[in-house]
């Protein structure tokens, strides 16, 4: 099975586009850090991961702000059709907004 959950920090947002068919899209790199135990033994992780949204999903992040935190849930596909590269597709998120509950959708 093809999920991951990943929280992070926005670290890079490209304005929302659209494919020829109409679909939203919205880029980010998101940037994780975490302490994990591994083999009996701490470990410190540090990444940035793409990630993309696509319809209803990517219309309500695109007023998403650098530095806000998320929690995500998703799946891993290649960039592009034989590519190694990796890209997080965000199929749920929960966010926190200032003086208010998270937001999951």
């Amino acid at each position: 099975m093809n999920e991951l959950s990943l929280s992070g920090w926005i670290a890079e947002a490209r304005p929302l586009r659209y494919t020829p068919a109409g679909t939203p899209v919205l880029e980010l790199k998101l940037s994780h850090q975490s302490d994990v135990t591994q083999a009996g033994r701490q470990r410190r992780i540090e990444l940035h991961i793409a990630a993309m949204a696509f319809g209803d999903v990517a219309l309500l992040l695109a007023d998403s702000h650098l530095g806000e935190y998320l929690s995500v849930k998703g799946f891993l596909a290649p960039s592009r059709q034989g590519s190694s590269r990796l890209v997080l597709h965000i199929q749920e998120f929960n966010r926190q907004l200032a003086d208010s509950a998270p937001i999951t959708v």
